[in-house]
């Protein structure tokens, strides 16, 4: 049902609006002469939609992983939501590189990225089809529109809930675009449909119109609970508010990390999430059972196929003396290692649980981007279950279970942690969320920090929270992305590292939108 639901409402939504200046890379094919009153005219079908905006962080096209995209111009693979999130988020940074020669790779790894790098256009255009999607469901979704097809108070009750779902998905996009683009073009619902030119809206006007769609929808969010697993929550509502709060001075210029610790804490204390007993088990094949977990990207070996997400994250990590089965797929891409200076960042070495690198075979150190052998792997993504059976996929592909863990509570501890080391939450308490956390990764107290420093915040986010998507955002916020002496092999280009320009803390704007668009204005330094 879901797929066939993909298939109708990608063509709808192409078709009903004038896709602005990412049209040309956006398939506007309509399917089988459907249009928006015909499917939305039918109470029973706004879950299906609605379905269809959660696949959007997952899947890639019409026909599963290798056929019809959504997005042309780029490998369908590689244009999947978490695999572009992923490649702009963590490889210009210190956790890792990626050996392949593959357009757009090469220039992340080195920092050298121009406005028609694919990985840049992938994500922006995947971003505003996500948006896309969104403003017509909660355009067809309103009040007056349920008012005029007659619906009853319980269905609308119902399509009310998935409209507030629909606006969590759409502030979700716009905070990627904030975080990583800045000064975006910016559509509503509200937006006439056909062809336009969006107006630019400023990063500090973005991040206020995210915080007040959040504010606005959070309590009409339903609470946590296995039976609506990988929907939005209240939770996840507060969480992405606490993201948005902690790099507020990045985006705005003042600082919100009293606001932030504010969030976290309503997370923490809503009772619902338990940090997992054993850190491995969170990237495994049944992961949908962990406590920990607030917000998941979910996929499915057998049903929701992609070489984008959680099967990207496995085989990409999977080279050398590494034997894929035992991992529950099929495929070793040979492609993601880590760098010496992210391995620096264990100093207990095994003893720490996040300690998950393959030595075997490898050498530490990185002189050849393309040599598999050149860097420890990190086979921190497995397609088996905690119990020790394999997957859905039985390890016949490379299709993985694996959810993605969006957000998860210890992520909401570290960010209270470093809140209360700035000085804007309560210190004792941070230590002491910080230190379940350590005491999770070492299996005891032995190695707690009384009073964390910035500097144990970040290392311990690096440990925690590795291939996560965060660290790029991470750096910097503690000023250590581009320029300065944080150094680290390939930054800028060179073996041992250079600093780069503060200009690449945001990725440009593509050309194609700048061209058609003479409301945009490149970001600096591009």
């Amino acid at each position: 049902m879901k797929m066939n639901w993909k298939i109708l409402v990608v063509g709808l939504m192409a078709m009903s609006f004038g896709l602005f200046g990412c049209r040309k890379y956006l398939n506007q094919t309509p399917k089988y002469g459907l249009n928006a009153e015909a499917v939305f005219s039918d109470p029973n079908n706004y879950i299906n939609v609605l379905a269809n905006l959660y696949s959007g962080l997952s899947m890639t096209g019409l026909e599963g992983p290798a056929g019809n995209g959504d997005i042309a111009g780029i490998d369908e693979g590689f244009s999947a939501y978490i695999r572009v999130l992923y490649n702009l988020q963590v490889l210009p940074t210190d956790e890792v590189v990626c050996g392949w020669n593959d357009p757009g790779i090469p220039e992340l790894n080195n920092m050298q990225w121009s406005a028609e790098s694919p990985f840049v256009l992938g994500m922006y255009y995947r971003i505003y089809y996500q948006v896309m999607l969104c403003n017509e469901f909660i355009r067809q979704a309103s009040e007056e529109q349920m008012e005029n097809r007659g619906f009853s108070e319980a269905d609308r009750t119902k399509i009310r809930r998935f409209r507030q779902e629909a606006r969590f998905l759409r502030a979700l996009s716009y905070y990627h675009a904030l975080d990583l683009f800045g000064n975006v073009p910016f559509v509503t619902e509200e937006n006439l449909v056909g062809a336009f030119q969006p107006e630019r809206i400023r990063r500090a006007e973005l991040f206020d119109y995210i915080e007040s769609e959040i504010l606005d929808i959070v309590n009409d969010l339903p609470l946590p609970s296995p039976a609506i697993y990988g929907h939005a929550t209240q939770d996840a509502a507060r969480t992405l508010l606490a993201r948005l709060y902690l790099n507020a001075e990045v985006y705005t210029g003042v600082p919100r990390y009293a606001d932030c610790a504010t969030q976290c804490s309503q997370v923490i204390n809503s009772g619902a999430y338990a940090l997992q007993t054993n850190y491995p088990d969170l990237f495994k094949a049944d992961n949908k059972l962990s406590n920990e977990i607030i917000f998941p990207v979910v996929f499915d070996g057998l049903y929701a196929q992609t070489w984008g997400g959680t099967t990207f994250l496995v085989c990409a990590a999977l080279g050398g003396t590494m034997n894929a089965a035992d991992f529950g797929v099929n495929g070793a891409w040979a492609g993601l290692r880590v760098t010496p200076q992210f391995v620096d960042k264990f100093p207990d070495s095994t003893l720490d649980s996040r300690y998950q690198f393959w030595t075997d075979g490898q050498q530490k150190e990185i002189t050849s981007l393309t040599t598999f052998s050149h860097g420890y792997g990190l086979p921190k993504y497995k397609n088996i279950r905690s119990t020790g059976q394999v997957g859905s996929n039985n390890g016949n592909t490379a299709f993985v279970d694996i959810d993605f863990p969006m957000f998860r509570l210890a992520d909401v501890y570290l960010m209270y942690a470093e809140c209360a080391v700035r000085g804007a939450a309560d210190p004792g308490l941070g230590a002491n969320y910080f230190n379940q956390v350590r005491e999770r990764a070492y299996g005891n107290a032995s190695f707690n920090i009384a009073s964390p420093t910035l500097q144990d915040i970040l290392d311990e986010r690096g440990r925690e929270l590795h291939w996560e998507c965060v660290r790029r955002t991470d750096l910097i916020r503690f000023n250590l992305f581009t320029e300065g002496d944080y150094l680290w092999t390939f930054k800028g280009g060179p073996v041992n590292g250079q600093a780069v320009s503060s200009h690449r803390n945001l990725y440009p704007l593509p050309t194609a939108d700048l061209v058609l668009n003479p409301n945009l204005i490149q970001n600096t330094g591009y």
